[in-house]
C-alpha cells in the first residue's frame, strides 16, 4: 500500500486523448491541403512538413500516455483500454504521415479524383474521431454516452463509403491506366488512404467498448 501512495491516483488521460485527437486532425487537415495544392511544390513541401510536425507531436502524447499508465495507481478506465485507445489513435497519425511520404517517395505526379475523395473521407473520419474522443470524459452521462456511440456509427459509415470508393478506384485503375508504374503507385496510395479510415473505425470500436463497460 505504501507503494500505491507514492503513485498518482489518476492520470490526466482524457486530456491526453483529446490532445492526441487534435494532432490527428491537424495532420489530416494538412494532408488534405497537400492534396488540394499538390501542383504547387512550395505548398506541397509546407503541408508535408505540417503533417510531419503533427505526427511527431502525436508520438509525444502517445509516449507520455503510455508512461503515465505505468506511473498511475488508479486509472479512470481499464489500463488495457487506455493502452489500446492511445496506440490505435497513434496508428491513424502514422498512416497519414505514411501517405504523404509515399506520395513523395513514389514521385506521384498528379492527384486523381479518387485520391481527393478518399482524402476527404479520411479527414471526415478523423474529425468524427476527435468528437467521439472529446466525449469520453463524460460518458457517465447517458445522453453523452449515446452521442459518442452515434459518432462511432458515423465513423463506421464513412469507412464503408471509403471501401466503396477504393473498390471503384481499383477497378478504374486496372481498366484504364496503361502505365504499370502508375498502377503500382496509385494502388499503394489508394490502399493507404483507405487504411486510414479502417484505423479510425478501429478507434471507434475501442471507444464503443469503453462506453459499454464504463457508462
Amino acid at each position: 500500500m505504501f507503494f500505491g501512495k507514492l503513485l498518482p491516483r489518476e492520470g490526466n488521460f482524457f486530456e491526453m486523448f483529446n490532445q492526441h485527437a487534435d494532432r490527428i486532425v491537424e495532420a489530416a487537415q494538412a494532408f488534405s491541403k497537400l492534396v488540394a495544392n499538390y501542383s504547387d511544390l512550395d505548398l506541397r513541401a509546407k503541408y508535408n512538413q505540417e503533417v510531419d510536425d503533427a505526427e511527431r507531436a502525436a508520438d509525444r502524447v502517445t509516449h507520455d500516455c503510455n508512461k503515465a499508465i505505468h506511473m498511475t495507481f488508479i486509472t479512470p478506465i481499464d489500463r488495457e483500454q487506455i493502452h489500446a485507445l492511445i496506440n490505435t489513435m497513434d496508428d491513424v497519425a502514422d498512416l497519414i504521415q505514411d501517405s504523404a511520404e509515399t506520395m513523395a517517395l513514389y514521385d506521384v505526379r498528379h492527384m486523381t479524383e479518387e485520391i481527393v475523395r478518399l482524402t476527404d473521407l479520411s479527414l471526415k473520419c478523423c474529425e468524427r474521431l476527435r468528437h467521439a474522443v472529446s466525449l469520453l470524459g463524460q460518458i457517465a452521462d447517458v445522453a453523452t454516452a449515446e452521442a459518442a456511440l452515434k459518432t462511432c456509427e458515423e465513423i463506421d459509415r464513412l469507412e464503408s463509403d471509403a471501401d466503396r470508393v477504393m473498390r471503384t478506384a481499383m477497378s478504374k485503375l486496372f481498366r484504364e491506366e496503361p502505365d504499370v508504374r502508375e498502377v503500382i503507385k496509385l494502388k499503394a496510395i489508394y490502399e493507404l488512404l483507405e487504411t486510414i479510415t479502417d484505423k479510425c473505425e478501429d478507434v471507434a470500436n475501442v471507444i464503443e467498448g469503453i462506453i459499454l463497460e464504463n457508462s
